[in-house]
């Protein structure tokens, strides 16, 4: 690949490059360490054992923190996409305009379609109806996927440290109904949220220069949207 083809690559996608390459350094990171704090408990708890970073994938420990994590910001991005197709806040860079439609609003029907409108448009029905709500229902399906997958991994832990204390394992529909699951989900729900609204709000009065996440700088405080 030339060096004129690579800076195009990085242009056009230097955003999503740049998010996935901070993904896999943090994940690395989180792997290693939680194969190290892993390895570290199990000792506490006389097991002589020690589990390898590769092993560690698959151990309850490193699935339940995974998936605990990866549930919220599905959540956080689903509710997310849903809320501001109906939901203002004026003044925010956040938020669609006030008064008029936006883009976004505008019903595909009456759309000439070109070679470049993406197909499920030119095919219409219910392939369109479903393509327009495609972003949420994406989100929504790894939401629930992880949040299954924490549950999985979740009771596989809680299961380990019930046996080391010589008590009995437990279903993972039993798991689901405990005060732990939940609090364990609640408490990066609630993380997310928080973060939303903050953005949100500190959208209307802050500015960032040169995101797309923020107004002009010399916008008005009043002035909805990005």
């Amino acid at each position: 690949m030339s060096n004129g083809c690579v800076r195009k690559l990085l242009q056009e996608n230097g955003l999503l490059i740049a998010c996935l390459g901070l993904f896999a350094v943090f994940f690395i990171g989180m792997l290693i360490s939680g194969a190290a704090t892993y390895n570290q408990e199990q000792q506490e708890h006389g097991s002589h054992g020690h589990v390898s970073v590769i092993s560690y994938l698959v151990t309850g420990h490193f699935v339940e923190a995974t998936f605990e994590n990866w549930e919220s910001e599905f959540l956080q991005m689903g509710m997310y996409v849903v809320l501001t197709a109906f939901l203002y806040q004026k003044g925010s860079a956040e938020s669609k305009p006030l008064h008029g439609r936006a883009p976004q609003d505008e019903d595909t029907r009456d759309v000439i379609p070109n070679r470049w409108t993406p197909w499920p448009v030119r095919k219409g029905g219910i392939v369109l109806r479903i393509y327009e709500n495609s972003l949420a229902i994406a989100f929504f399906v790894l939401f629930f996927a992880s949040w299954a997958l924490h549950a999985v991994g979740g009771v596989e832990a809680f299961n380990e440290e019930q046996v080391q204390h010589g008590q009995a394992a437990i279903s993972v529909w039993r798991y689901v109904t405990t005060s732990q699951f939940w609090f364990e989900s609640m408490q990066n729900w609630q993380s997310e949220f928080i973060a939303v609204a903050a953005i949100v709000g500190l959208s209307i009065f802050l500015r960032q220069r040169g995101s797309a996440e923020s107004k002009p700088v010399a916008e008005p405080h009043r002035q909805t949207g990005g």
